[in-house]
């Protein structure tokens, strides 16, 4: 299929990023549609006249992960790429954890629980 028929959406919360590399895939002939973030993206993906091919999201940016996840379950054939900084993702990841991703595999048992205890037993406390 000819790459101006292609819709790629690209998903970046940096104007800085999204609009020099969405007018580059449009220079190569892709028609582009771009999303400061995953609840934008969403809104494309779910009124999309016609199907949109590929996704590039941000893994460390708004709900990259979540977004990944949402088209695979909801749009299966709709392809998407997670871009990023693998550390960045990481951090991001991380950060969802109250404390962070602090323990390491292969998981030492009693480090989890002791890890777990002490979560838990802090939020009793608050």
């Amino acid at each position: 299929m000819d790459e101006e028929k292609r819709i790629v959406l690209v998903v970046e919360s940096d104007i800085l990023i999204r609009s020099p590399l969405s007018e580059y895939l449009r220079e190569c002939g892709y028609h582009v549609l771009e999303a400061s973030g995953a609840t934008e993206a969403r809104q494309h993906v779910e009124a999309a006249a016609t199907s949109i091919d590929v996704i590039l999201a941000d893994a460390a940016g708004d709900g990259g992960f979540a977004l990944a996840s949402w088209v695979r379950d909801a749009h299966p054939g709709v392809a998407v790429i997670l871009a990023g900084s693998v550390d960045k993702a990481a951090e991001k990841a991380g950060d969802l954890c109250e404390q962070g991703p602090a323990i390491a595999k292969p998981y030492d048992h009693q480090l989890v629980l002791d890890r777990i205890r002490r979560m838990l037993a802090s939020r009793d406390r608050a």
